[in-house]
């Protein structure tokens, strides 16, 4: 009895790992990165946006597809011309910043979020999301983003944008990184594709 106790906690604890994963990227496979500002590179000098650094990392086309200033609701408007322009076998999703600044509906948000999932998802892509803090003291992702992110199933990448805006180091004013700051936001995104199996 003992013995089956034991084995069935084992089961158990082999089973548990509800992580997501992602399919492998293989090298012809292109990533689209989409978003606002945090995507285009605002902050950083040429060449240095986190899509053209996790390029050179992942040995794989990442598309820029940020826009300053842009709403999520505009985003979601124009996202589906690029997915079939494109037809990316990935897109790492970081938008709502400025719904965030400009203090718009973060629920409607999140509505807009989970649209630009499901038009991926549609087209077979799979989905990388980065969560962008509020304003405080102590910087987090607003809740919105992990509450998409737990209803869609999708990778989630909490804090990393928190953690680099939490450091002066690492970040050229009060919302964007610096050149040091998208290296890291870029290497934490490869991370969490190796942890989900899309790279080795």
């Amino acid at each position: 009895m003992k013995y089956y106790f034991s084995g069935f906690i084992l089961l158990l604890l082999l089973g548990c790992d509800n992580s997501p994963h992602l399919s492998h990227l293989n090298e012809t496979a292109r990533v689209l990165a989409f978003g606002d500002s945090l995507t285009y590179g605002t902050g950083a000098t040429k060449g240095q946006s986190y899509p053209a650094v996790l390029e050179g990392m992942l040995g794989r086309q990442v598309i820029n597809a940020g826009i300053p200033g842009e709403l999520s609701v505009q985003g979601l408007a124009r996202l589906p011309a690029l997915l079939d322009k494109y037809q990316p076998r990935l897109l790492i999703l970081c938008h709502g910043g400025n719904d965030i600044l400009r203090k718009r509906d973060l629920d409607q948000m999140a509505v807009n979020l989970s649209a630009m999932i499901n038009l991926a998802r549609e087209r077979g892509i799979e989905v990388i999301m980065l969560g962008v803090p509020g304003f405080g003291l102590f910087l987090t992702s607003v809740t919105q983003y992990k509450t998409v992110a737990e209803k869609t199933g999708i990778v989630f990448v909490a804090d990393v944008l928190a953690d680099i805006l939490a450091d002066k180091s690492l970040k050229a004013d009060v919302v964007h990184p610096n050149n040091a700051g998208y290296r890291e936001m870029a290497g934490q995104i490869y991370l969490a594709l190796q942890d989900a199996g899309a790279v080795d």
